[in-house]
């Protein structure tokens, strides 16, 4: 069984993967692997094409894409189902305090698929009356990380960011978290799913749902959560992704009806 994913925070990703992976496998008692891509366009791709059975992606590419889409699980944040986009900045900094602040700065974002890392940026803007004219540029880094990593840098003065990945990189001690400071928080969202094409049968897919959701009860499984900042796993329902279709059929060019 395949699994498409984005580059995860942790330094020891490829290490990670493959535990994960091996710990699944067993308790699945069938081959499971990850298959990794820089971004979710690439992901959605593979599911696509067949090329995976089962992919963890984010709450904006499941609701433009979720005629075609099943959920799997969510993962548990803080044992919530939610987590929260972020606008930060340079740590030590004054500005900008606010999405209004942000014309004649340089704003990074993560992916035109995520919903934090692009579509609450958005969203945001165009409630503060800024066009993305307005910018002095964007910084397209491909990544959370690399996000705070540019704006910890200065190669950009402000980030939108998943504050679950800033918040997780600031547990680690890593240094884009350390140099940049939150400004801004959203409203909780629908965390990022795990998600199978409705076209893959739901019985192919049940061990992997019926492990994922059991990790929190054994050591092996919580070790692989605590390592991902994660409580664990649970159903969950497409009603947890409202907020992220209601902003996305309100953003023009967001592929989501209004």
């Amino acid at each position: 069984m395949r699994i498409g994913v984005t580059a995860v925070m942790l330094s020891d990703q490829t290490a990670f993967l493959t535990r994960w992976a091996a710990y699944l496998s067993d308790r699945t008692q069938t081959s499971v692997s990850f298959v990794v891509r820089d971004q979710y366009r690439a992901v959605m791709e593979l599911m696509s094409a067949g090329q995976v059975e089962s992919a963890w992606i984010c709450g904006y590419p499941f609701v433009r894409y979720q005629s075609s889409l099943r959920l799997l699980a969510v993962p548990l944040y803080r044992g919530m189902p939610q987590y929260q986009a972020y606008l930060i900045r340079p740590r030590g900094t004054t500005t900008p305090q606010s999405w209004s602040d942000l014309r004649g700065k340089v704003l990074a974002y993560s992916d035109p698929l995520s919903n934090s890392g692009w579509l609450v940026a958005q969203a945001q803007m165009a409630a503060a009356g800024v066009a993305s004219t307005d910018l002095r540029g964007q910084f397209f880094a491909y990544g959370h990380r690399n996000v705070a990593d540019a704006v910890a840098a200065r190669l950009a003065d402000a980030g939108a960011i998943d504050g679950y990945i800033w918040d997780t990189m600031l547990k680690l001690g890593m240094q884009g978290a350390l140099q940049t400071e939150v400004v801004w928080r959203s409203t909780p969202c629908g965390f990022p799913p795990f998600v199978t094409p409705s076209l893959v049968s739901p019985a192919s897919v049940e061990p992997l749902r019926n492990a994922l959701i059991e990790m929190s009860k054994d050591p092996t499984g919580q070790g692989l959560l605590d390592s991902l900042n994660l409580s664990g796993f649970v159903d969950g329902s497409p009603a947890l992704y409202d907020s992220i279709r209601q902003m996305a059929s309100q953003t023009p060019n967001s592929g989501v009806p209004s």
